[in-house]
C-alpha cells in the first residue's frame, strides 16, 4: 500500500477572476471526465455557505472562489454538458448548494459513495474506498475539513487539502465502474445517480415542538414553558433573517436560563457568565418583551405566540 500522506501534491490554479474562470471552463469542457467537490460552511450559518468549488480533470485542479462574487454561469454550462462525466463523492449536498446559488442543472454524474453502497460496502468514506480500491493510504485532516473556508486568504494547509480533495476520484471511478459492470449493476447505479442529479435544496423548517426536546423542559412550570416556546421561535426566525446558526445567536443553555428567568437581560455581565453568544446582545430590545412573568402578560404586551402543542 502506498502511503502518500502530506507529501502528495497536485498542480492547481486559483480562480477568482471572470476571465480565468472562462478559460478554466473552456479547458474543462474538452475533458471527457472531471471530478467535482465543494467546501461549504454549514456550522456557522443558517444556510450552508458555498466557499470553494474544486474541479480536477485528471491532470490539474482548479480551485474556484465563490467568495469573489464571480458569475459561475460558465460552470453551469459544464455541469449541464452530458458529454462530460462529473464524478462526486457524496455529491448530493454539493449539487443542492450549487443549484441553489447558481441555478445549475446536472447531467451525467457518477457518485463514488453511492456506487460503493450499491456494491454492498458498509464503510463509505472516501479514505476507506481509496484504500480498498487504489491501495493508497489517503487521509483527510478533520481539522482542515471543518475549518473556516469562507475566510480569505485560505491557509497553505487549506489550499493543499482542497487541491487533493478530487485527486483520486477519477481513478476510483474507473475501479468502481468496472465492478459495477462485472456485477451487472450499472443500470441500478445510473438510476441512483440520476436521482442524485435531480436533488433540490430546501430551506430549513422550524420544528414547532423542538423546544420540548431541550434538557430540563419537562421540569419547567407552564409559564416558563411558554417563555421557552417564545424564545425558541424567535431564535429560529432571527437566525434565518440574519443567516446565522441558531446556536451562535442564542445557545440552548442561554435559552433555558432565559426561560427560567435566571438572567437579567439588562446586565451584560450576568449574560456573559452563561454564554459566549455575544450576537444576542444586539437584539435585547426584541428579547426582553418575550419574557413576561406569566403567559397572561404576553397578551397585554401584544406578543403573538403559537398555541400550546
Amino acid at each position: 500500500m502506498s502511503n502518500e500522506g502530506d507529501q502528495m501534491t497536485c498542480p492547481w490554479t486559483w480562480i477568482d477572476r471572470t476571465d480565468a474562470l472562462e478559460a478554466a471552463a473552456n479547458a474543462l469542457s474538452a475533458s471527457r471526465v472531471i471530478a467535482v467537490d465543494t467546501e461549504y460552511n454549514s456550522l456557522h450559518y443558517f444556510r450552508e455557505k458555498l466557499c470553494l468549488v474544486q474541479i480536477h480533470d485528471g491532470q490539474h485542479a482548479y480551485l474556484i472562489d465563490p467568495m469573489a462574487e464571480l458569475d459561475l454561469s460558465p460552470l453551469s454550462g459544464l455541469f449541464e454538458n452530458s458529454d462530460v462525466l462529473k464524478i462526486f463523492h457524496a455529491g448530493d449536498n454539493d449539487i443542492r448548494i450549487i443549484k441553489r446559488d447558481y441555478g445549475s442543472t446536472f447531467r451525467n454524474i457518477f457518485d463514488t459513495q453511492k456506487a460503493a453502497s450499491i456494491l454492498g460496502h458498509h464503510y463509505l468514506s472516501l479514505e476507506t474506498l481509496i484504500r480498498e480500491y487504489l491501495s493508497v493510504d489517503f487521509k483527510k485532516k478533520k481539522k482542515i475539513q471543518r475549518s473556516r473556508w469562507e475566510v480569505r486568504p485560505l491557509s497553505v494547509e487549506q489550499l493543499h487539502y482542497a487541491s487533493l480533495d478530487t485527486f483520486h476520484l477519477i481513478p476510483l471511478y474507473l475501479a468502481l465502474i468496472k465492478v459495477l459492470y462485472e456485477r451487472n449493476l450499472l443500470g441500478t447505479a445510473e438510476r441512483a445517480f440520476q436521482e442524485i442529479a435531480e436533488v433540490m435544496w430546501h430551506e430549513k423548517r422550524l420544528n414547532p415542538t423542538g423546544y420540548k426536546k431541550l434538557p430540563g423542559y419537562h421540569n419547567l412550570p407552564e409559564h416558563e414553558k411558554h417563555r421557552l416556546r417564545n424564545l425558541y421561535n424567535w431564535r429560529y426566525h432571527k437566525a434565518q433573517e440574519i443567516d446565522l446558526a441558531p446556536f451562535l445567536l442564542l445557545n440552548d443553555r442561554l435559552l433555558m436560563a432565559l426561560a427560567r428567568a435566571e438572567i437579567d437581560l439588562t446586565d451584560p455581565i450576568a449574560i456573559s457568565q452563561k454564554t459566549t453568544c455575544s450576537t444576542c446582545f444586539k437584539y435585547l430590545n426584541e428579547l426582553i418583551p418575550l419574557l413576561p412573568e406569566h403567559p397572561q402578560e404576553s397578551r397585554k404586551q401584544g406578543i403573538i405566540t403559537p398555541p400550546q402543542l
